[in-house]
């Protein structure tokens, strides 16, 4: 159960090429979408580390996104295929380390698709305000 009034933390790693372009279409385009995301700008989805994932939620996000580029439609060629075997990966570690995997989630936004980032984003912060607060904040202020 979610706790009255949680406003969940949100961190995104987004591609540069795409799924941060993407956000930015969904920005200038006005979309409505919740605020509870802060966005780090990566080169390639293909370079996030299961650890910092991991290490995020351990450090008080309530949700993680990885947002790519379409399989096939990777400005480094192959980099969204190592995304997809990561995030199986971190799904896993997830699993092992007692965090509920559905608190990460990984996505392939192209630049075009501002209307899906909004609802990409939208989807995840409900379903984070679903599954609560991260347990692993324990004593972290509200």
């Amino acid at each position: 159960m979610s706790d009255k009034g949680f406003e969940p933390r949100i961190v995104a790693f987004l591609c540069n090429w795409c799924s941060y372009t993407g956000a930015d279409l969904a920005g200038t385009s006005r979309l409505k979408y919740p605020a509870n995301v802060r966005t780090i700008r990566v080169m390639c989805s293909g370079r996030i580390d299961p650890l910092f994932i991991i290490s995020a939620l351990q450090k008080g996000a309530d949700g993680v996104l990885i947002g790519g580029c379409h399989i096939g439609d990777c400005h480094y060629q192959k980099g969204n295929y190592s995304a997809r075997r990561r995030a199986a990966i971190t799904e896993t570690m997830l699993e092992s380390l007692g965090i509920d995997p559905r608190r990460f989630r990984l996505e392939w936004v192209s630049a075009s698709e501002g209307p899906k980032y909004a609802e990409v984003i939208t989807d995840f912060t409900r379903q984070i305000k679903e599954l609560g607060p991260n347990p692993l904040k324990k004593g972290a202020a509200k």
